[in-house]
């Protein structure tokens, strides 16, 4: 059943007009969401219909069977006519004077959606989320497969929509849905650099080379020396260095005859405690020594004269004392 002059179905609302892009009505604020604006036949309609807020439209173009969703701002437009942003007739293939059927429609509250940028520079954005958030509160819903517009800094970004839960067109009015992002349409991962095939036995040797040269080895006492005078250091004769170098890996005499009396036979018992190469001031066995040095000193031999006395020390004012007076 329809209704006169307008072609209204009795149970829901559907209807043709001819749309045209918000740029031929000075209207360009409708291209920052997805709503458009209807003559005022329609909202007679809708009330009459009870239909639910809020107001969402199907949008089918019927020659290239490509469908969108929207909502509604106004009823101002004349009739037979829709006034639609530009975005949204590129993504339905419509042109200015086209036809397009509107219907009303119950979308389910979206819970999730995954979003692509056409480009990287969407990315450079300082603070991506929160412009993306800005946008979409002018929006009422959202369609897999649209392309929706955001606009920044005199720029206009192409993000599509890749997919929507828990249908393919959802309602984003009051509800908290999960926004995930995919790569942008000209990203390009960056590519690894390749190694050079090497043979597998020589690998291993070359990288041991490597190693071996990576350490540098010790050497001491190779600076350059300077005088107070301001003279120049005194070259060392050409076999100097040698002589040196030998004198410094011989053992010098004195640690040769430590090592000989900690060997010794006396020294037995504290050779565990001595080591070699090593003088240990103060042990046990010199002390022996010395005392034994001592006594052979103070024991006279047989046969020899006695000890002579002593010369008395010398006693300070021990004197014969004279007076002046007579």
């Amino acid at each position: 059943m329809f209704y006169a002059g307008y072609g209204y179905h009795a149970s829901n609302f559907e209807q043709t007009y001819r749309c045209y892009p918000a740029s031929f009505f000075d209207k360009p604020h409708l291209e920052g969401g997805d709503k458009v604006i209807m003559p005022p036949s329609a909202l007679d309609r809708l009330a009459s219909l009870h239909i639910e807020y809020p107001m969402l439209f199907e949008l089918h173009n019927g020659v290239t069977d490509r469908i969108s969703h929207c909502g509604v701002l106004e009823f101002v437009a004349e009739e037979g006519m829709i006034i639609m942003p530009y975005w949204m007739m590129q993504n339905m293939l419509l042109q200015e004077g086209d036809i397009v059927r509107v219907k009303n429609a119950t979308l389910p509250k979206g819970t999730y959606v995954k979003l692509q940028p056409h480009t990287t520079d969407f990315l450079d954005i300082s603070n991506p989320k929160a412009i993306l958030e800005k946008t979409l509160r002018n929006f009422s819903c959202l369609t897999t497969g649209d392309s929706i517009m955001v606009a920044y800094n005199n720029k206009q970004y192409y993000i599509d929509i890749v997919e929507a839960k828990p249908a393919s067109a959802v309602s984003i009015i009051e509800t908290d849905c999960e926004v995930d992002f995919a790569p942008p349409l000209d990203y390009k991962e960056p590519e690894k650099p390749q190694r050079p095939i090497v043979p597998a036995g020589k690998a291993p040797a070359e990288d041991q080379e490597a190693i071996v040269e990576d350490e540098p080895k010790f050497k001491p006492f190779t600076g350059s020396g300077k005088r107070l005078d301001g003279k120049g250091p005194k070259q060392p004769a050409p076999g100097a260095s040698s002589a040196t170098a030998a004198a410094r890996s011989a053992p010098s005499d004195s640690n040769k005859r430590a090592n000989q009396q900690t060997a010794s036979p006396s020294g037995a018992s504290t050779s565990t405690r001595q080591k070699t190469g090593k003088l240990v001031f103060g042990s046990s066995a010199s002390s022996k020594k010395e005392a034994e040095a001592q006594k052979v000193v103070s024991e006279p031999a047989k046969g020899s004269e006695p000890p002579k006395k002593e010369e008395p020390k010398f006693n300070a004012f021990t004197g014969k004392s004279y007076s002046l007076k007579r």
